[in-house]
């Protein structure tokens, strides 16, 4: 499977200026053979805390991007905010290529860091579908400092997606926790994030592709552009027989001590 990252500058919340600027993403992977592209977290917004200015409650944006699917021929995953009573759901969807709603992911872990607690509601489940092959999982940004929901995840997944708005004063955390989950699980990682200035905040991107060993198949420092790489399911399989790390793994005994914490 082609996998594509779109590591693209979003107009603060300029939702109509951020939809050219996707369209001009998904024709670009459209020529390329790509089966599956995704885009930063709040993708048409950035991160943003103006819940009552970003989020949505007839399905907008979900809307659009089924249409773009089917138009471009591509399944697509992407952020944006739904309202929820007095807050919102930081949510990550996944549209396959027919318009049809595969997925929808609402952040478990909001970024207390930055108030997104105060604004956001979390979500309670992990979500899995199929994009072609690979069972894929979906996660967003601050969600990746939490290992406990990857080895969940992987129990089923082959692939692992994170749509981020990641700043750089935190790169090296980024980097090295995308290869870690990688690693750990025994599966294809995938991490898009954002380029630019948002809301007085740096972003550098860093978008990554990862192998089941941890090596970063493609990879962009601060551009804006598309990041493409092949994936091979059997490259899951074939380390995780060989290598079987899960089986070693002695969850009844790691659940008993989070009880006591």
């Amino acid at each position: 499977m082609k996998i594509a990252l779109a590591q693209m500058d979003i107009f603060w919340c300029d939702k109509e200026k951020n939809k050219s600027k996707c369209i001009e993403f998904m024709r670009k992977a459209q020529s390329s053979n790509v089966d599956l592209i995704l885009f930063p977290e709040m993708t048409l917004t950035g991160f943003c805390m103006d819940v009552q200015c970003v989020a949505e409650e007839d399905n907008k944006t979900l809307t659009w991007f089924k249409e773009q699917a089917k138009n471009f021929n591509l399944n697509i995953g992407f952020g944006y905010v739904k309202k929820e009573g007095n807050k919102g759901l930081n949510i990550f969807s996944m549209i396959s290529k027919d318009g049809i709603v595969l997925s929808k992911y609402t952040k478990l872990h909001p970024f207390s860091f930055a108030s997104e607690t105060d604004y956001y509601t979390s979500g309670d489940e992990i979500v899995f579908t199929k994009v072609n092959e690979f069972l894929t999982s979906t996660f967003i940004c601050y969600d990746l400092r939490f290992p406990e929901i990857f080895q969940i995840a992987s129990s089923k997944s082959e692939l692992i997606t994170l749509i981020a708005n990641w700043p750089s004063v935190r790169r090296e955390h980024w980097i090295t926790l995308l290869r870690a989950r990688a690693i750990e699980n025994q599966c294809y990682v995938a991490g898009v994030n954002r380029v630019g200035t948002g809301n007085g905040i740096e972003y550098v991107g860093d978008s990554m592709i990862i192998d089941p060993l941890g090596n970063i198949l493609a990879t962009s420092l601060n551009n804006e552009e598309l990041i493409v790489a092949d994936i091979n399911i059997e490259a899951v399989h074939k380390l995780r027989n060989s290598f079987k790390v899960k089986a070693d793994r002695r969850n009844d005994f790691y659940s008993s001590l989070l009880h006591g914490i």
